[in-house]
Protein backbone atom coordinates (compact mmCIF):
# COMPACT_ATOMS: atom_id res chain seq x y z
CA UNK A 1 0.00 0.00 0.00
CA UNK A 2 1.18 3.67 -0.89
CA UNK A 3 1.98 6.05 2.13
CA UNK A 4 1.61 9.65 1.17
CA UNK A 5 3.49 11.94 3.40
CA UNK A 6 1.23 14.94 5.60
CA UNK A 7 1.95 18.43 4.08
CA UNK A 8 1.82 21.45 6.69
CA UNK A 9 -1.23 23.38 4.79
CA UNK A 10 -3.48 25.92 5.91
CA UNK A 11 -6.58 24.77 6.22
CA UNK A 12 -8.50 28.29 5.29
CA UNK A 13 -6.39 28.21 1.89
CA UNK A 14 -7.41 24.29 1.46
CA UNK A 15 -10.91 25.51 1.77
CA UNK A 16 -10.72 28.08 -1.09
CA UNK A 17 -8.14 26.21 -2.88
CA UNK A 18 -11.12 23.22 -3.02
CA UNK A 19 -13.67 25.94 -3.40
CA UNK A 20 -12.45 27.40 -6.38
CA UNK A 21 -11.58 23.54 -7.98
CA UNK A 22 -15.65 22.67 -6.73
CA UNK A 23 -16.52 26.02 -8.83
CA UNK A 24 -14.84 25.27 -11.72
CA UNK A 25 -16.34 21.68 -11.63
CA UNK A 26 -19.80 23.15 -11.16
CA UNK A 27 -20.17 21.52 -7.47
CA UNK A 28 -20.85 23.82 -4.34
CA UNK A 29 -20.62 22.09 -1.10
CA UNK A 30 -22.60 24.40 1.20
CA UNK A 31 -21.05 23.18 3.97
CA UNK A 32 -17.70 23.71 2.98
CA UNK A 33 -15.28 25.45 5.59
CA UNK A 34 -12.62 25.32 8.04
CA UNK A 35 -13.49 22.87 11.27
CA UNK A 36 -13.12 25.05 14.40
CA UNK A 37 -13.29 22.84 17.29
CA UNK A 38 -10.16 20.82 16.96
CA UNK A 39 -7.49 23.67 15.38
CA UNK A 40 -4.20 22.01 15.76
CA UNK A 41 -5.71 19.35 13.38
CA UNK A 42 -5.98 21.92 10.66
CA UNK A 43 -9.48 19.85 9.60
CA UNK A 44 -11.70 20.99 7.03
CA UNK A 45 -15.68 20.62 7.28
CA UNK A 46 -17.07 19.45 3.63
CA UNK A 47 -20.40 18.25 5.19
CA UNK A 48 -23.55 16.80 3.78
CA UNK A 49 -24.75 17.08 0.27
CA UNK A 50 -27.16 15.04 -1.53
CA UNK A 51 -26.60 12.23 -3.89
CA UNK A 52 -26.38 13.88 -7.12
CA UNK A 53 -24.12 16.31 -5.60
CA UNK A 54 -22.06 13.78 -4.36
CA UNK A 55 -22.38 11.76 -8.10
CA UNK A 56 -21.26 14.76 -9.42
CA UNK A 57 -17.68 15.18 -6.96
CA UNK A 58 -16.57 11.40 -7.90
CA UNK A 59 -17.30 12.27 -11.54
CA UNK A 60 -15.23 15.04 -11.47
CA UNK A 61 -12.74 13.27 -9.36
CA UNK A 62 -12.33 10.46 -11.79
CA UNK A 63 -11.87 12.78 -14.73
CA UNK A 64 -9.17 14.73 -13.00
CA UNK A 65 -7.54 12.43 -10.38
CA UNK A 66 -5.93 10.09 -11.90
CA UNK A 67 -3.68 12.05 -14.42
CA UNK A 68 -2.61 14.88 -11.42
CA UNK A 69 -2.09 12.62 -8.59
CA UNK A 70 -0.26 9.47 -10.34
Amino acid sequence: MATTKQRDVDPHTAVESLRQALAEAGIVLPSLGVDFAHPGLKLVEMGRVRADVAERLAEAVRRGGRERWQ
